[in-house]
This record gives C-alpha cells, structure tokens and sequence, in this order.
C-alpha cells in the first residue's frame, strides 16, 4: 500500500500544468480517504458501542471502572451511578468512568 502512495505523489514526467493539477486533487482525496476509513470511521463506530453500553446499564449489573473498581450497580441517577464494592461499602462513580459490564 505504502508502495501505491509513493507512486502517486511522484511527480509525473512531460504534459501540461493540467494533468499536474489532477494528480494531487486525486492524491488528496486519497489521503482524505485513507483517513476517514482508518481513523474517523472506527473512533465514531467504538464512541457509539460505548454509548450504547452505558445507556444499557441497569441495577444488578456487575461493572468494572476505568479505575480498576469491580462492583455490582445498586442505583442509577442522570449521570452517575451508586457501585456496592464489598458489603455496606458503596461508591458513587460518573457512568463515564464505567469501563465495562461484565457478563454473569
């Protein structure tokens, strides 16, 4: 692949200023390309599984948090969610810092 963009960025040889003009409208749609299907595409497509995730917590679930913490949800609010990590030990976490729902 590296090989195809190295050609397409080489000068072309002879012609008129046109044919010039042409390539590098290519060269950079190419490159927009480039990084719309490996950067932008992915990110969207991770942000909205995330999204989804958080949307789809509900009480009894057993999360992790970005920090480390393994608990069990016992309340949720608008934004942040109450966490029992060992008996009458209880932390209230953003939903942001939820890093995964685990599976029974």
């Amino acid at each position: 692949m590296s090989n195809l963009l190295i050609a397409l960025m080489a000068p072309q040889g002879g012609g008129d200023g046109g044919g010039g003009m042409i390539s590098t409208v290519v060269m950079f749609a190419l490159i927009i390309a480039i990084f719309y299907f490996m950067i932008i595409r992915p990110q969207s497509k991770r942000q909205k599984e995330r999204q989804k995730m958080l949307e789809a917590v509900k009480k009894g679930d057993k999360v992790v948090t970005n920090g480390g913490l393994h608990g069990r949800v016992i309340a949720l609010e608008d934004k942040t969610v109450l966490v029992e990590i060992a008996d009458n030990v209880k932390v209230k976490v953003e939903k942001s810092a939820i890093g995964a729902v685990l599976s029974e």
